[in-house]
């Protein structure tokens, strides 16, 4: 095998992996062409006096300012099997919502996952705005409930919960919620009564509030912020980078606020003529707001906007189930979805068996490696031919050190006449590099790793190692590969490759335990594949 043609692949490898770890900057956000009405209320400044600014960046007109309702603040739960979330008549909206079943961390006592964060003083998710409107509603106004419990429990049928704010003589609102038991996601229907004595022509703007805390770190390999999905398109929208208001759209089929496990999704049921709205303001809350077409309300009539919420984990089969595109925001990458999705399929399809993840990402690396086994006997045959041919290529280098060409000539004629490809070691490994990028990506973003534990010290195969055990072992399997390989006739190639497997080491320290499981297997099928060629006959 020529080893300059290897040395190029693990390097290109260790770079991608590198690139991809720590350097890869996230991607452009896309922006469509704002209508001139949006471009002028983006690009506002400051509201004249006398004005008010709603969510989603419009002025709002001060010919009617309706009168503030003073109530008491009252709190509604809702327990479901998969949540518990908290609604409150402060602008009909969201408080709070936990996922049981996921924890903050490993300790029992972290408490369980907040889909939520805001400030006392911010307006709260899924609050509600009318930017185009000849009169002004405060997205933290007071609205009143139909509840007369303060719990609403799912045990069998589907029900509702209602807020309302009645302005008389002007307009009635309506915000009816309608939860299903064993679902995250849930129903919103927003009905705009013509209270006045003129036609009113309304848009609607659905926001999602979210306080981001700059002190908090995160990882490199997840995105806390605003997602779309656009056109068919994907968009992650940098938190640091926002900072003036930016319009997208129409055809938002979907806009959400994101961490690596776990997505708020606004849905509209409307969304070729929906507009999404981002912006950030100095407190740090950063808005996601969607924005509906105009609609004519007759007088006496009512005004409709629906819209589905999906608030729980990024689980591939149950987003998928919406059939709105919510899987995309799982980032397998769109060039490798093709691929990471089967392996993922695969991976829960043999955890129904033996109810361990680790277990299961084994049992995975085995089927890959039968998979791949006639390459890789292939790739290691030609190795062992190579080796045969390796102390007639050192003559020659010696021989022809002055003479590149010649030298050239010599090597192709050798492999010619003993009917060696110097590419039939590589090629086999190359064209497994897609499959392990797959299952890099799978292992990395799905949830079902996330707490879940191998064995001893393993108890999380989405972290890293906290004993960097697996790493240490996996380099030394790489190094034993690396002895067994043909020797380098170039002393300083021979150095560079031994050097290989600590570079690989210190670059999987900090990966995800269970892709080092799976690289660590795939190295010791290897030695013992390689093992067995080596010692049949020529």
């Amino acid at each position: 095998m020529d080893k300059r043609t290897l040395l190029a692949i693990v390097l290109s490898l260790g770079v991608i992996f590198a690139y991809q770890t720590f350097f890869a900057p996230p991607p452009p956000q896309k922006k469509t062409p704002a209508a001139p009405e949006q471009q002028q209320a983006a690009t506002a400044t400051a509201p004249a006096p006398g004005t008010a600014t709603a969510p989603g960046g419009s002025i709002v007109s001060p010919i009617t300012k309706l009168p503030e309702q003073r109530a008491t603040e009252r709190e509604i739960r809702v327990e479901t099997p998969l949540y518990e979330a908290v609604f409150t008549t402060r602008g009909g909206a969201l408080k709070s919502l936990q996922l049981k079943g996921y924890q903050k961390t490993l300790d029992k006592k972290s408490g369980l996952i907040e889909l939520v964060a805001v400030k006392d003083f911010m307006p709260r998710p899924l609050s509600v705005t009318f930017p185009d409107s000849t009169f002004d509603i405060a997205p933290d106004g007071m609205y009143e409930t139909d509840a007369t419990d303060r719990k609403i429990s799912l045990e069998g049928a589907p029900k509702r919960l209602v807020f309302q704010q009645v302005y008389p003589n002007e307009v009635k609102i309506e915000k009816i919620y309608t939860f299903q038991p064993g679902k995250y996601i849930f129903d919103l229907e927003i009905r705009v009564h013509n209270l006045s004595t003129q036609t009113l022509n309304q848009s609607l703007s659905l926001t999602w509030n979210q306080f981001v805390d700059p002190a908090v770190e995160t990882d490199s390999y997840s995105h806390d912020g605003p997602i779309s999905y656009i056109g068919k398109d994907v968009d992650r929208h940098n938190v640091e980078k926002m900072a003036n208001q930016s319009i997208l759209g129409p055809n938002v089929t979907w806009a959400a606020f994101e961490s690596k496990y776990f997505i708020a999704a606004l849905i509209p049921h409307n969304p070729m003529l929906t507009s999404l709205y981002l912006g950030k303001d100095q407190q740090e809350m950063v808005s996601a707001a969607l924005r509906g077409p105009k609609i004519v309300i007759p007088v006496g009539q009512t005004g409709l906007f629906s819209y589905s919420l999906y608030l729980g984990p990024k689980d591939y089969d149950i987003l998928k189930e919406k059939g709105v595109g919510l899987e995309n925001a799982i980032d397998f990458s769109d060039w490798l979805r093709w691929l990471v999705v089967p392996l993922l399929l695969v991976l829960k399809f043999l955890y129904g068996y033996v109810h361990n993840y680790g277990i299961a990402i084994i049992f995975l690396t085995i089927m890959i490696k039968l998979i791949f086994w006639p390459l890789g006997n292939k790739s290691y045959r030609s190795m062992k031919e190579m080796q045969k041919l390796q102390p007639k290529i050192t003559e020659m280098r010696d021989r022809y050190k002055d003479d590149k060409t010649r030298l050239s000539q010599e090597t192709m004629a050798l492999y010619r006449s003993h009917k060696v490809n110097p590419l039939g070691g590589c090629l086999p490994m190359v064209i497994q590099i897609p499959v392990f990028f797959g299952l890099y990506k799978a292992l990395l973003y799905a949830i079902e790793l996330r707490h879940s534990p191998l064995f001893w010290w393993i108890q999380d195969l989405s972290a890293k190692d906290p004993y960097y055990i697996t790493p240490i072992i996996m380099g030394a399997t790489m190094f034993i590969q690396q002895k067994m390989s043909p020797p380098v006739g170039d002393p300083m190639q021979a150095k560079i490759m031994l050097l290989m497997p600590v570079v690989f080491t210190f670059l999987f320290l900090s990966f995800p335990s269970g892709l080092v499981l799976y690289w660590l297997f795939n190295n010791v099928i290897s030695i013992g594949q390689q093992m067995y060629i080596n010692r049949l006959p020529s």
